[in-house]
């Protein structure tokens, strides 16, 4: 599990200062790119020097409470499933130690023509390291 801190700006909320539903996504895909680099790479090597792009092909949130404008939150991101042609992030959002949201992503393996590709060594490797992941 990789923890990735961030402030939610006003740009992320509603007329009411509470984070709109659509930007845990992006909460998610932040705590990703750190996980990523945790792990030793960033998402451009991965596409540049890799050769592969990791689209989403699934996403599911889901909210307990909400984050509201100036929170301090922690996003909690760990690898949950790594297969031959994808892998699977769970994802905690967390305002101290209250859980406001959990989630998972699922990202495809592709190549820069969008066919799908085997997870190359080196990414299965770094993703997995230090995780305990299912098959």
């Amino acid at each position: 599990m990789v923890p990735t801190q961030l402030r939610v700006i006003y740009g992320d909320t509603d007329q009411m200062g509470v984070v709109y539903y659509a930007n845990y996504l992006r909460f998610f895909e932040a705590g990703r790119n750190e996980f990523l680099r945790e792990k030793g790479l960033r998402y451009r090597e991965v596409e540049e020097r890799l050769g592969v792009i990791l689209p989403v092909s699934e996403a599911g949130v889901s909210y307990r409470t909400s984050a509201r404008y100036d929170d301090l939150l922690t996003i909690e991101t760990s690898l949950a499933e790594l297969r031959r042609v994808s892998a699977r992030f769970d994802y905690r959002v967390l305002r101290g130690q209250e859980v406001l949201a959990t989630g998972h992503t699922v990202h495809a393996c592709v190549d820069a023509q969008g066919r799908i590709r085997r997870m190359p060594p080196e990414l299965a490797a770094a993703l997995s390291q230090g995780e305990t992941p299912a098959a």
